[in-house]
């Protein structure tokens, strides 16, 4: 069964077959990754999550992305070329190149395209950062981008972002949010009222302004590769003997959390956020077969977060993501107390001592910056 922008989208594509011959543009994208709040894990087909997810973007942590493309009418599916940071990737170029063809359904123009992809992240691989977020999300903007020039369709912003929000969600689902500014949601929900499973929400004008001033420190537990991919671990979600259990604390989760980011508690915010955090890896430890992605440093790390918010009575928070990797979570009124503290007695438990600051930020940016 069709959804309701897949049809949309399905019943426009065959207005988007017939590009300008020969023509040539460039397009430029940076697009952020994000951090979620409540967590998305498990998904039925066609890359629709089991429960409703909440995040931010981040200010600093983002692909940078350049897109050459020029119309070749002769061709029946998309040439590319593909670099990242400034050397030619096949294992990525592959990954990119299936997608292009996945969402040409609903953009059949890709086919006709001669393509040159550049990108870069500002952030190091492997830091507990979405990295597929962010850069299928550029990409989905570019191809958006692309739509606009050959045919001047999305030309009003809210339809442009939902689209880019809809085809990053069939790269990766987080990427669906990372097109978003600020804070967003995808997933069907109670509120607000145009929440989908297809694409997400923006929640601007419903967030309160302290929340816009969150930074969240990145401490490097481990870099190296996980031990199981992500997509495999949703997967596990399918045949899971708690997951009517989760996908319902989910969604109360969610209104819990929407009703604490309209009104400004924080203390509610730190109680939700590492609740979340915990259900997600306690998904992973009693799936069969189940898996740990925790590191003792990250307990440790845990551990001394609480014992630093129970000391100073402070709204500090953690929460994790699908790894090792811990993101502290504080408003930034208090970065000249929790950064010392971040020194002081976290630093010693990141790998190679690697931690990155950042903070909520706005959301992509169109540019036409080289990679």
């Amino acid at each position: 069964m069709k959804t309701r922008l897949e049809n949309q989208y399905l019943n426009i594509a065959p207005g988007l077959t017939n590009p300008v011959k020969n023509f040539v543009a460039r397009v430029g994208w940076e697009c952020p990754s994000n951090i979620a709040l409540i967590k998305y894990w498990g998904k039925k087909q066609g890359q629709i999550p089991l429960n409703p997810s909440v995040s931010f973007v981040l200010h600093q942590s983002r692909t940078i992305l350049s897109m050459e493309f020029k119309v070749n009418n002769a061709l029946s599916m998309p040439q590319l070329d593909y670099y990242f940071e400034g050397k030619q990737s096949f294992q990525f170029r592959k990954r990119y190149l299936d997608y292009l063809q996945h969402i040409s359904q609903y953009l059949p123009f890709i086919n006709q395209l001669e393509l040159t992809i550049k990108t870069r992240n500002t952030f190091p691989h492997s830091a507990g950062i979405a990295s597929s977020a962010s850069a299928f999300g550029a990409l989905a903007l570019a191809v958006c981008e692309a739509e606009r020039l050959l045919f001047n369709t999305l030309t009003d912003e809210k339809s442009f972002f939902e689209k880019a929000s809809f085809l990053a969600r069939l790269g990766s689902g987080s990427a669906s949010r990372s097109v978003m500014g600020g804070f967003s949601m995808w997933g069907e929900a109670f509120f607000p009222d145009d929440s989908s499973d297809e694409a997400a929400v923006s929640l601007a004008g419903i967030v309160n302004p302290v929340f816009y001033t969150y930074r969240d420190s990145i401490l490097v537990i481990y870099a190296g590769v996980k031990d199981i991919p992500s997509s495999e671990g949703h997967a596990l979600m399918n045949h899971h003997p708690f997951a009517t259990a989760r996908i319902n604390q989910a969604k109360e989760n969610t209104r819990e959390l929407l009703h604490v980011l309209e009104t400004g508690d924080e203390p509610a915010f730190v109680e939700i956020v590492e609740r979340e955090a915990f259900s997600l890896h306690a998904m992973m430890l009693t799936s069969s077969p189940s898996f740990i992605l925790l590191k003792p440093n990250t307990i440790a790390v845990i551990e001394r977060i609480r014992a630093f918010r129970k000391d100073t009575g402070l709204p500090v928070c953690f929460t994790l993501d699908a790894g090792a990797n811990v993101h502290m979570l504080y408003p930034d009124r208090l970065t000249e107390t929790v950064q010392p503290f971040i020194i002081s007695e976290l630093k010693a438990f990141c790998e190679n001592e690697i931690i990155i600051h950042d903070h909520v930020g706005t959301g992509p940016v169109r540019n036409a910056v080289q990679p």
